[in-house]
């Protein structure tokens, strides 16, 4: 009487077929692999916000050189220069913009606008970290125009 019962019980059992298990796992593969990218491209992003600091202190490091400079300094010049500067470790191409800022009339102020763009080279990483930085200063005189100092 004991094993009858057994077996009315089994037979009211259900259990995973394997189909439906093989669902499930491909299911769970998908999930793991949306995830697993999920993690390179925020170890990337991360890679890449470090090259953009670096690039950013390049920049900074550039731009008080040219802070420094006197108005009327050759290294103030209008024009555009380009170098390649290395720093931790790493290859930077520097841009120097300086152009003269003109009023309305189209006569030259007394100001002068510089344009500091860095880009981080080459290298093992990809293209994403290779994004530039750009630094914008004016720069005047204080001895003459309407910056003279009273």
């Amino acid at each position: 009487m004991n094993t009858k019962v057994k077996n009315q019980n089994r037979k009211n059992e259900r259990g995973f077929t394997l189909i439906e298990t093989s669902i499930s796992m491909v299911v769970m593969m998908v999930a793991g692999l949306a995830v697993s990218s999920l993690f390179v491209f925020s170890t990337q992003n991360n890679v890449g916000g470090n090259e953009r600091a670096l690039a950013m202190a390049v920049a900074q490091q550039q731009m008080e050189q040219l802070r420094s400079e006197s108005f009327s300094s050759t290294n103030l010049n209008v024009g555009t220069t380009t170098t390649t500067v290395r720093s931790s470790e790493r290859d930077y191409t520097v841009v120097k913009a300086i152009t003269d800022e003109v009023n309305p009339n189209n006569s030259i102020k007394q100001l002068r606008k510089i344009t500091i763009t860095v880009t981080p080279l080459g290298g093992a990483r990809g293209n994403w970290t290779r994004s530039p930085v750009t630094l914008v200063a004016l720069r005047s005189t204080v001895a003459i125009g309407s910056f003279a100092v009273q």
